[in-house]
Parts: structure tokens; C-alpha cells; sequence
């Protein structure tokens, strides 16, 4: 298996962006690793919504796996510590509760896949352990796995073009 498993988070992105980073990646396949897909706050990255967009759009296949989500305990209590460390043990730990590393189908892996959650960034998200977890596990059984985060390039907005004088308007 040869696989780009790339991270993508939804907030602190405009739709144009978040649709934008995964074609650039070339992305095949979506699999949706939040708890929770259809939550108000999640705009067009809500369930059904995100996967009909990623097919319209992009050409992009959806996949859901609640399986690799933290459980609502793990989030509780990093909410109220903030203790990353804490953190990793408890949702790595979990991970080998929910025997992930038998569970998961590497077929659904192939080629560019994006593991998507909401945090904006995989530094501190438990998107970036599973697909650590996923490419250390089949790297040892000697597939290529490379992780890559995708991520705001801070681009500034188009201006939009001021008209000319001599240009016609669109009224009559």
C-alpha cells in the first residue's frame, strides 16, 4: 500500500479554502473522524452537507469512522485541564481499547485520503495521533505511509477590481 494520509480541519477556514486544500492535495477520499458530524456550528462541514459538496465539488469520496473520535470523557476533561499530555495518553490508550489498528480497513487508505476534524490546526488534535498511529502501524509492515497536515496558507483576500468610468455598468 502507498498512502498520503493528509489532516485537514474545518474551522478558521472559508469553504473556498477548505475545498481548495484538498484538491491541491489531490485528496481521493474524506474520512470524517469527529465525534460529532452534524453539529450546528460545523457550516458546510455539517453531515449530510460536507458530503455532498466533497462529491460536487471535488470528486472527493466520504467516509465516516466515529471509531477514531474521542469519546466525550477525553474532551471533558482536556476542556477543563488543558493538559495535552494528558491528553495523548488517555486517547491513545482508548485507540488500543477500540483495537483501531485491526479495526480500520487500510483499503479505505490508498492512495490521498484527509482525516478531517474541526480543530484548526493538528499540533494539539487527536487527528494528527491517528494518522501517526496509522502510518508508524502499516510503515512497519513495510508500506509507504507519509503524513501530511493541511493548513490556512494565510492568503489575503482577491480585491475586487475597481470599474472604470469608460466600462459599462449592468443597468439600463
Amino acid at each position: 500500500m502507498t498512502s498520503t494520509i493528509f489532516t485537514i480541519g474545518f474551522t478558521k477556514k472559508s469553504a473556498e479554502e477548505f475545498f481548495r486544500l484538498l484538491q491541491e492535495a489531490q485528496v481521493r477520499r474524506l474520512i470524517d473522524i469527529r465525534e460529532n458530524r452534524v453539529g450546528q456550528l460545523a457550516g458546510f462541514a455539517k453531515y449530510p452537507d460536507l458530503a455532498f459538496f466533497l462529491d460536487r465539488i471535488a470528486g472527493i469520496a466520504y467516509s465516516y469512522q466515529p471509531t477514531l473520535a474521542p469519546s466525550p470523557e477525553i474532551r471533558t476533561a482536556y476542556r477543563k485541564t488543558r493538559d495535552w499530555g494528558q491528553y495523548e495518553k488517555s486517547f491513545l490508550k482508548l485507540m488500543k481499547q477500540r483495537r483501531v489498528l485491526e479495526a480500520v480497513d487500510p483499503s479505505l487508505f490508498e492512495g490521498e485520503v484527509a482525516l478531517l476534524c474541526s480543530e484548526a490546526e493538528a499540533d494539539k488534535c487527536h487527528r494528527r495521533l491517528i494518522a501517526e498511529m496509522l502510518a508508524q502501524h502499516w510503515s512497519s509492515q513495510g508500506h509507504t505511509v507519509e503524513v501530511k497536515h493541511l493548513h490556512s496558507d494565510k492568503r489575503t483576500p482577491r480585491k475586487k477590481r475597481a470599474r472604470t468610468s469608460h466600462e459599462p455598468t449592468d443597468s439600463i
